[in-house]
Parts: structure tokens; C-alpha cells; sequence
């Protein structure tokens, strides 16, 4: 445990800090006790709130699982599909393969063009 002389709006306060088994601070003000999280805390509790959200994000893009080239797109922006419906056609090593959605939801954007060429993790369809 740790003595602090500490100012809060010009009042001096002798506190004692001591760090939990969680990883919080207890901090002791006479005959009181807070227990306060650490920046860190926050920042790791911020990632992961983060991480969540972007794995969210991730999926509602629709990318390319190999490099091919795209022979039909079958939906329009703003059409509806539900999770399994086919997107698109690619074609690779002469085999065509479906593009399926993995979620329910509106098509956003579609990226790409018929007999445009694509990349392993190109980005073809944004869903809502």
C-alpha cells in the first residue's frame, strides 16, 4: 500500500492506494474506500468494445475468398437477401463458384463488375 499526499480542488487529502487481485486501485480517504479501474482497464474494455463492433462490420462485407474472375453478379443495390442466397459467380481454375451471403440483409454497395478480375479478400458486396 502506497501513502499519497494528493490536491483536489485546492484541499489537501492524505489517501493510501493499494492495487486489487482484478487489477483495480482501492484507494482509502480516511474512513472511506473507492475502488477505481485503471486507464488501462478502460483501454482494454474500449478494444474490445471496438472488436466487437468491427466484427460486426466485417460481417456485412462480402469479399472474395480467391482470386477469380466475376461472370454474374445476381442482385441490385437495395434488393434483399437472405443468408445463403447466391450474390455472385467467380470463376476460378476454370470452376465456378457461388458467392453466398453469410447474413440476412440489403444490399449497400456491390464493388465490382461482371468480368472484372479479382484478388483473395477484395471486397465485392457491402451489406446493411
Amino acid at each position: 500500500m502506497e501513502e499519497l499526499n494528493i490536491k483536489i480542488d485546492g484541499k489537501e487529502y492524505n489517501v493510501k492506494v493499494e492495487e486489487t487481485d482484478n487489477g483495480k486501485l482501492r484507494v482509502h480517504l480516511g474512513k472511506e474506500v473507492f475502488e477505481v479501474e485503471t486507464k488501462k482497464e478502460i483501454e482494454e474494455e474500449i478494444l474490445d468494445i471496438e472488436k466487437e463492433k468491427n466484427k460486426d462490420d466485417q460481417n456485412k462485407v462480402i469479399k472474395a475468398p480467391m482470386p477469380g474472375i466475376i461472370i454474374s453478379i445476381n442482385v441490385k443495390k437495395g434488393d434483399i437477401v437472405k443468408e445463403g442466397h447466391s450474390l455472385i459467380k467467380l470463376v476460378a481454375m476454370k470452376m465456378e463458384n457461388d458467392i453466398i451471403a453469410e447474413r440476412s440483409g440489403i444490399v449497400k454497395e456491390i464493388k465490382i463488375k461482371k468480368n472484372s478480375s479479382v484478388n483473395t479478400g477484395d471486397i465485392l458486396i457491402v451489406l446493411e
